[in-house]
């Protein structure tokens, strides 16, 4: 072989030339082929690829949509209405796009509700974890500003309402306000602003994702067990395993999204988005978007402005420390009954903070708001620390072999489908 190239295992003739002198191919099957994976995932674990795919949908929308969109506040509202109406299948890509959107964060959501179910935050997936909360925020601030984009009656009072939370910053809240809109008011330039990194952040994602994928395959993934692979007997190689499971799960997200996209476009969106945006007509009811929801209650939930934004912020940053709050040494719920079910309280309180968010602010909502926020805090604060020091946990098994197969484990050594995968003879 001449100097500098790398020995590529690959048959194929094209395959080989490439993989010698730039060995992506070789990358690609050790990190997605014979990597080691625990033998007992089940579908939850298929969130992770289900978010990779919409991410990816969400940028091919994107950009084909910003070909035909003018971010102008007289001219906003007519292009996204001239893409529905006059541009080739431009109805099926915007419904695609701002449905993408909901489904992004409802896979998102899903994705860290398994982690917290099942402790993929613990050591050693700590960074793992808190880059998978700055992908949320990235998620969260890009959504915003393009829920502004179409310049509707919901887009610019919302916009509005929250760029104004900016203010409550002691000292520098009405400069940061100031320059978030570029002026005085919500106008021409704020559109401008909101629409060059509503295309931009997109991509930021994509690098926080490639270092979230780096570190899975750093520390390995975790599994319902929680408990680490043991030997090979533990593990079975990503392909072709996962990547079946994994198709089964992309059919049925993808037939969810279809009938979303097809039959119900606008169920998930404000009426009022149809409407122009007018500075001199306030919506009776002012909402964000409904993957927002729960945080606008908590928001709500305190008379000061101030308070309520910090609570609101706060909600989101203790899942930043969450790894630390949590004592316990075990790490899935399934051998943690007491804080399972605590932890499905705090499940179904955050459908209630949604409920919330959703109404008026007006009674007996705000209060049904302040209750479900001390709840979703204490979780935090209070319940993970002291769980963890005094609940008694069940036992853990021997290993992920023996949880899965029983006594046909013990004493067989590296099970079918455990062993290292032979060398990559095909491309």
């Amino acid at each position: 072989m001449a100097g500098g190239l790398h020995d590529s295992q690959f048959t194929n003739p094209v395959i080989r030339w490439v993989d010698q002198r730039m060995p992506v191919f070789t990358m690609m099957q050790k990190e997605y082929g014979v990597f080691p994976t625990p033998r007992n995932f089940n579908y939850f674990w298929n969130f992770g690829a289900l978010a990779m795919v919409n991410l990816v949908i969400m940028i091919v929308t994107g950009i084909v949509l910003a070909m035909h969109y003018t971010p102008h506040v007289t001219l906003a509202f007519d292009s996204v209405e001239r893409i529905m109406r006059d541009v080739n299948f431009g109805w099926m890509i915007r419904y695609m796009h701002a449905n993408g959107a909901s489904m992004f964060f409802i896979v998102v959501y899903i994705h860290i509700w398994r982690g917290m179910y099942y402790g993929s935050f613990k050591a050693p997936r700590e960074l793992l974890w808190m880059l998978g909360v700055v992908i949320f925020l990235l998620m969260m601030a890009t959504a915003f500003m393009g829920y502004v984009l179409p310049w509707g009656q919901m887009s610019f009072w919302g916009a509005t309402v929250i760029t104004n939370l900016f203010s409550a910053i002691p000292l520098v809240g009405e400069t940061i306000v100031t320059y978030l809109w570029g002026g005085f008011s919500v106008d021409n330039p704020t559109l401008n602003r909101f629409f060059s990194l509503h295309y931009l952040l997109p991509f930021v994602i994509v690098g926080v994702v490639f270092l979230h994928i780096a570190a899975l395959h750093i520390t390995g993934s975790n599994n319902p067990l929680g408990i680490e692979p043991k030997g090979p007997q533990d593990t079975l190689p990503f392909h072709p395993y996962y990547t079946i499971k994994d198709s089964v799960g992309m059919v049925v997200y993808l037939m969810v999204f279809a009938v979303l996209v097809f039959f119900a476009p606008n169920y998930l969106g404000h009426a009022d988005n149809y409407i122009p945006a007018n500075p001199m007509v306030t919506p009776t009811h002012i909402v964000p978007e409904w993957y927002f929801l729960p945080y606008y209650a908590i928001l709500r939930a305190v008379p000061d402005k101030l308070g309520g934004v910090a609570l609101m912020g706060g909600s989101i940053m203790l899942l930043f420390v969450l790894p630390w709050l949590d004592t316990s040494k075990v790490r899935s719920m399934r051998f943690r009954p007491f804080s399972r079910i605590l932890f499905l309280i705090w499940t179904i309180n955050f459908f209630v903070l949604m409920w919330c968010g959703g109404k008026p602010a007006e009674q007996p909502y705000v209060f049904i708001s302040q209750i479900a926020t001390m709840i979703y805090f204490a979780w935090f604060l209070v319940a993970l620390p002291l769980l963890g020091r005094f609940e008694r946990p069940l036992p853990l098994p021997e290993s992920i072999a023996v949880a899965v197969l029983g006594k046909r484990a013990l004493g067989a050594g590296p099970l079918p489908g455990g062993a290292p995968a032979k060398p990559m003879e095909k491309a």
